[in-house]
């Protein structure tokens, strides 16, 4: 079920669009609101097909997606995205933040990628960045062994297209292994 957030209809339609997509309910709730303060007409759903029955009535001039939803991934929701309407600002957002994932959306077409927790005013100077960041400081130490193991992992993972069997078999591990150390939170840098 979409939502869209109570305004009245002209005005609405002033707005620029955002299509926000997250399965968290509460999350969704909170962000669309904020959004709305910040001048948005905010349409919301919480799985891909879903945000693909509204795009395609409308597609969004902004999109905020998160990357792990039942369903089709945020990934396959933003090439669809990008089919309907080239020029879609889209940010990713998510809990799993990993380099390859993040590799991954730029080349799909995202404009930007978040890990959670962001809040409205980082998202919203994602979805704003027209050109990227050459001032962003170098990371002064390198990644952890475990960090690195979490990267690799995700690199596989998307070759295989989230296929776990697959991915256990490539990396010569055993899928219940695999499994744990996909349950778990990615370690820090």
């Amino acid at each position: 079920m979409s939502e869209r957030i109570n305004e009245p209809m002209s005005e609405i339609d002033e707005l620029p669009s955002l299509l926000l997509v997250d399965d968290d309910e509460t999350f969704t709730r909170v962000l669309a609101r904020a959004m709305t303060r910040r001048g948005f007409a905010v349409t919301v759903a919480h799985d891909a097909a879903q945000a693909m029955a509204i795009a395609t009535d409308n597609p969004p001039e902004y999109a905020v997606l998160d990357l792990k939803m039942p369903g089709d991934s945020g990934l396959t929701l933003i090439r669809q995205l990008k089919a309907l309407d080239e020029e879609t600002r889209i940010v990713v957002l998510t809990g799993y933040a990993s380099i390859a994932t993040a590799v991954e959306a730029v080349k799909l077409g995202a404009t930007y990628y978040l890990a959670k927790p962001a809040d409205a005013d980082e998202i919203l100077q994602a979805l704003e960045r027209h050109e990227a960041d050459d001032s962003i400081p170098l990371a002064a130490n390198p990644l952890s062994v475990d960090r690195m193991e979490w990267e690799h992992i995700q690199r596989v993972l998307n070759e295989h297209d989230g296929n776990i069997s697959a991915t256990a078999r490539s990396l010569n591990m055993h899928r219940r292994t695999l499994q744990r150390k996909l349950n778990k939170h990615p370690t820090r840098q």
